[in-house]
Formats: structure tokens, C-alpha cells, sequence
């Protein structure tokens, strides 16, 4: 099962890939893991946030980021938005803003 990943737009990819080195080394593993067994990949590497939204969870020695996707119909997964975690909880602003994107990829 190869699946394929894709990103929002170009500025998401460009912000995903300026993650801090270690967190940006574990998100591509696990992403590697997606793109060879599906997206889901469960806790602690990634969570469903309810509506069709997931989290992936990655972790460096720089703290911890939040990369949001959904998947597709013909095992497309979609990047959607991505953080490092300052705090305990994912700021609402960055968790309503993947949720308006993902309403966009499912409604066009």
C-alpha cells in the first residue's frame, strides 16, 4: 500500500519543513511510515481530533510539534498545518485554522 502525501499549498509545506531539525527528522519518519501503512498510525505518533482530522505528533530534542492532516478517498493524506507546541494544549487559533482547511479539501 503506497499512499502519497501532499500539502495544503506551498506555504504550509514550507512551514512543515522549517520545523526545528529534530522534530523535522521525526515527522518525515513518520511520515515515511504513512506513506507505506496508512495514516493511521495511533497513539503516541498521532491522534484523531474528531471530524476527519488527525494529528501527527512529532517530537525532537527542540520540543514537540503538531502537524495536522486528513485523508482522502485513493490514499491521498493531506497536509494541512503545522506548529511547535509552546504549551501544554494546541492553541485554538492553529486548531480552528486546520479545521477551515480541511473543510476546504473535503467541500472544494
Amino acid at each position: 500500500m503506497n499512499y502519497t502525501i501532499t500539502y495544503y499549498n506551498e506555504r504550509v509545506k514550507q512551514q512543515v519543513m522549517a520545523l526545528p531539525a529534530g522534530i523535522l527528522a521525526d515527522y518525515i519518519h513518520l511520515t515515511d511510515l504513512m506513506q507505506n501503512h496508512g495514516a493511521n498510525l495511533h497513539m503516541p505518533h498521532s491522534r484523531a481530533m474528531g471530524g476527519g482530522l488527525f494529528e501527527l505528533r512529532p517530537k525532537g530534542k527542540e520540543g514537540i510539534g503538531r502537524v495536522f492532516y486528513c485523508t482522502q478517498i485513493g490514499q491521498a493524506i493531506v497536509i494541512l498545518h503545522s506548529l511547535v507546541k509552546k504549551t501544554n494544549t494546541t492553541p485554538a487559533a492553529d486548531l480552528q485554522l486546520a479545521r477551515k482547511r480541511l473543510k476546504e479539501v473535503n467541500h472544494g
